[in-house]
């Protein structure tokens, strides 16, 4: 199987590693450094004891790599819009596209019925140019749980966590989704096939769209976070305004926010990918973790107040640093 990896962070670089070792031909759309490193030492992998290491094609031109069977988008949503202008070459008819980002995708309401059906985000899409780019039929949603960093370009520390849950966004079980949840497996990930992969996506954003702003916003890790009474209170306050508006859509939470935390708990002092982004001085995915749920609350007609208020802050303490 042809696959190639368009963003070589650490989930993709993670991912490609895993796919080459099960046989697959490996490719990478990169830049820069990442570039240079994956031309020279290829993809490298430290997981535990192991260190794994995968020889792939590399270019920053998809043009160079040609026409794929299965491409892994593992790029930050705020690089979205700049893929979707060069990602072409890649795609076939057969193309697969495996999404595995992080909030709420621009496919969202593609194929996934009632009266939300084919209905545009424009936080995460504002003129439609992704959706043009990579049409629906491509789309396979994944939802990633674990945690990877970079140690330098093209050399991946994975720390915790082998889950991928993927899906078509119509829920459907076809062929092409069950031959990649068993290459998946088979690469060694704990692959889930979804009944319906936006309720994954969303119970992720849960904890995520107030995790990662305050993480960012204070600097602190997420043990610290939850430790603080009025904080935690008010992360309540948002989880109930996006609960809310999960159920008017479609896609219902059977939990509280304390349910959620206590998983959040069990990771310990953890720093949120938001928190490294500012840290890095990177471009943060606000957007597709909370701008888009305002959005959502307007759609649904669900009040959102402290979910403005969240936004606010941390849109304001990203664009002060030039990250928003």
């Amino acid at each position: 199987m042809r696959v190639c990896i368009y963003g070589a962070g650490a989930i993709g670089g993670w991912i490609g590693v895993k796919l080459a070792g099960a046989g697959c031909d490996v490719s990478v759309v990169a830049r820069g450094a990442t570039l240079q490193a994956l031309q020279s030492d290829g993809l490298r992998l430290e997981q535990g004891s192991q260190a794994l290491s995968a020889a792939v094609r590399v270019s920053a031109a998809p043009a160079d790599l040609g026409v794929q069977d299965l491409v892994v988008v593992a790029v930050k949503a705020p690089a979205m819009a700049a893929v979707a202008q060069s990602i072409g070459p890649l795609l076939g008819p057969q193309t697969v596209v495996l999404t595995a980002m992080n909030g709420v995708p621009w496919w969202f309401f593609e194929r996934f019925g009632g009266r939300y059906e084919g209905t545009r985000l424009k936080a995460v899409d504002p003129d439609g140019s992704i959706a043009q780019a990579v049409p629906a039929r491509h789309i396979i949603g994944c939802v990633v749980h674990a945690s990877c960093s970079l140690d330098a370009p093209g050399q991946v520390r994975h720390h915790f966590g082998h889950k991928l849950i993927i899906g078509e966004p119509s829920g459907e079980k076809t062929a092409r989704v069950r031959e990649l949840t068993a290459l998946l497996e088979r690469a060694g990930f704990e692959t889930v096939l979804s009944d319906q992969i936006q309720k994954d996506a969303w119970y992720k954003l849960w904890g995520n769209m107030t995790m990662n702003p305050i993480s960012a916003i204070t600097g602190a890790t997420t043990d610290r976070v939850l430790d603080d009474e009025l904080v935690r209170g008010f992360i309540g306050r948002v989880m109930f305004e996006a609960k809310e508006i999960g159920a008017r859509v479609g896609i219902p939470i059977d939990q509280q926010p304390e349910d959620r935390h206590a998983v959040t708990r069990r990771l310990g002092a953890f720093r949120t990918s938001m928190l490294q982004d500012v840290e890095g001085g990177k471009a943060i995915e606000l957007d597709a973790l909370v701008t888009v749920v305002k959005e959502l609350g307007e759609l649904t007609e669900v009040p959102t107040p402290f979910t403005d208020a969240l936004l606010g802050l941390a849109r304001l303490h990203a664009r002060v640093r030039g990250l928003y």
